[in-house]
């Protein structure tokens, strides 16, 4: 069947049976209104933009039982199409593709099956669209690198009639070379995700790993998950979505991790005719499929099971819904007037694409505050962040996420930050917050050198140390033979001079002597004192900035030790 899942034979619907996949490759032949609710129901054809084509083609079948000498009768195909729209109540395009067919039966039998074979090359279109739009947004949120995807059920071509929506996206960014891997959840009870995307996944040669849905949480907390993609069976005009159970757990720990999370559909999934998401009937599935699986009983005889085929996931947590039009962020402003039509203006589109990489910042901030409320404990627990003393910082681009000005670094938690622009300090984003007394110093650093975080500290051998070292002007200290200096990024391993800045009572001014002697000294290690008033270190993340400076104040404790800056290195 090439690419497509669907295809219109000989007076007869015929598609792949996916109860059957990934161990065998079977046609079914679909000649009845009861076979195809039954294919419907038993999820031989399942996937929204599938449902809905296949309902458009069952108004064919319905008209071509339901004629007699070429006159059709009408009323009887109308009770046939409200019996295959009633087959699966909470997907959407079930009752858009049979009414959108149906709506031709006055022009004859003819016209009914031209609209259905039209749905069908224009899903295959849509798709393609929607899944370059997504494929080009992920690439915005998430950089212009190979990314990690994890993605739920399956929306390949076989829950569409070709191409797909989410997994359409993943074979644009495949064929772009932007895709690492694509971690792939199981999707209890049915497994579509093992059984349909796995099989997808390795038909077009696209990396990826299987994993069970309890353990996507853990894998956007260890295995570097750049975004979360899904599809949709309906997008009600809240802008809530319904799709496969299991996806609304995957928005809230793309939430806890900071992480975008997108939705791609057709047009038709939207159902700006439900109000909100509370409003979607939710279909419940037979016992069987959670107290068994492959004909093998494996809970007691007896047990009572929750089986939802969906669940709704609330707007707040989708970072955006992505369709043929482009991203769309404002659900109910879809739909346009004038022949049910939908649509959006280019400016409107642009509008949401500003409101996604906003939606997209604000998770990349709380994900940073997350990283320096974690390091900043640990920190205070040392005694180098007392008090509100010290502080931390991620870059961000042109901006940086900076802890905010008088808390408790032993309490912090990952709101308690400020993104400052790096350019000149001021505050982007500060939610009533104010920048650290420090931030000059911090945006120094990032302003004349590729770092991708600071850590300023106020540990005790360190800043005693600097006390001695420091003068009006800068100066440099000396350390050699210590093993510690190969751990604070130097350009030799047995030797380094760091400097040491005056301690002015204006923080700017602090913040220009460093740049100016960055600027001035290029091969200047990535730590520094300020007389009295601590170390600063940097490095490419928060993990090797805050392992710079335990090097330099672990260093200043074995010099107080032993009364030596400069000890003796032997031949080797």
């Amino acid at each position: 069947m090439d690419q497509s899942s669907i295809e219109w034979v000989d007076g007869a619907l015929v598609t792949i049976d996916q109860r059957v996949l990934p161990q065998e490759l079977r046609q079914l032949r679909i000649t009845t209104v009861d076979e195809l609710i039954e294919a419907i129901q038993s999820l031989a054809i399942r996937g929204a933009p599938a449902i809905g084509v296949s309902g458009a083609f069952g108004v064919v079948i319905a008209a071509l039982a339901h004629t007699t000498d070429g006159v059709v009768d009408a009323a009887a195909v109308a009770s046939e199409a409200t019996r295959i729209a009633d087959a699966r109540p909470t997907a959407v395009n079930l009752a858009w593709g049979v009414q959108r067919a149906l709506a031709k039966l006055p022009e004859g039998v003819a016209a009914v099956l031209a609209e259905a074979q039209e749905m069908q090359a224009e899903d295959g279109r849509v798709n393609l669209a929607a899944a370059t739009h997504a494929a080009d947004l992920l690439q915005q949120l998430c950089g212009d690198r190979p990314l990690r995807l994890l993605t739920h059920c399956n929306t390949g071509r076989l829950a569409t009639t070709a191409w797909g929506t989410a997994i359409g996206a993943l074979r644009v960014l495949h064929q772009r070379d932007a895709l690492a891997e694509v971690i792939v959840d199981e999707t209890r009870p049915l497994l579509q995700g093992a059984r349909l995307t796995a099989w997808e996944m390795a038909e077009a040669g696209i990396p990826h790993r299987l994993t069970i849905d309890s353990a996507a949480a853990w894998a956007m907390a260890t295995e570097e998950v750049d975004a979360v993609i899904v599809g949709a069976d309906r997008i009600t005009a809240d802008g809530s979505v319904a799709n496969k159970i299991g996806t609304y757990m995957l928005a809230i720990a793309a939430k806890r991790h900071g992480i975008p999370f997108i939705v791609v559909a057709p047009e038709s999934t939207r159902d700006i005719a439900t109000a909100r998401g509370g409003d979607i009937v939710v279909e419940q599935r037979a016992a069987a499929e959670v107290t068994g699986f492959g004909g093998v009983t494996t809970a007691p005889e007896g047990t009572r099971t929750f089986n939802p085929a969906f669940d709704v996931t609330p707007p707040e947590l989708v970072t955006a819904v992505v369709t043929e039009h482009g991203v769309l962020t404002d659900p109910a402003g879809a739909r346009a007037a004038g022949d049910g039509g939908v649509g959006t203006a280019s400016d409107e589109v642009l509008t949401a694409m500003e409101r996604v990489l906003r939606l997209a910042e604000a998770d990349a901030a709380l994900r940073a505050g997350r990283e320096i409320a974690d390091i900043a404990r640990g920190l205070y627990a040392n005694g180098w962040m007392p008090g509100t003393a010290g502080n931390i910082s991620v870059r961000q681009g042109d901006s940086a996420v900076i802890t905010a000005s008088g808390l408790s670094k032993g309490e912090l938690t990952e709101t308690d930050t400020v993104t400052v622009a790096v350019a000149d300090s001021t505050p982007v984003t500060a939610g009533g917050k104010r920048p650290s007394a420090e931030t000059t110093i911090h945006t120094a650093v990032y302003r004349v050198r590729a770092a991708g975080a600071v850590v300023h500290v106020h540990p005790p051998h360190a800043t005693a140390l600097s006390i001695g070292a420091g003068g009006a002007a800068v100066r440099t200290v000396r350390f050699a033979g210590y093993e510690l200096i190969k751990g604070l990024g130097g350009q030799r391993p047995d030797a380094i001079d760091i400097p040491v800045f005056p301690n002015h009572a204006e923080v700017p001014r602090i913040g220009a002597d460093i740049e100016k002697y960055l600027t001035e000294h290029p091969d200047a290690p990535p730590v520094l004192f300020i007389a009295g008033h601590g170390i600063t270190a940097w490095g490419a993340d928060l993990a090797q900035a805050r392992d710079r400076a335990e090097c330099l104040e672990a260093m200043c404790e074995l010099t107080t030790l032993t009364g030596h800056r400069e000890i003796p290195v032997g031949d080797n």
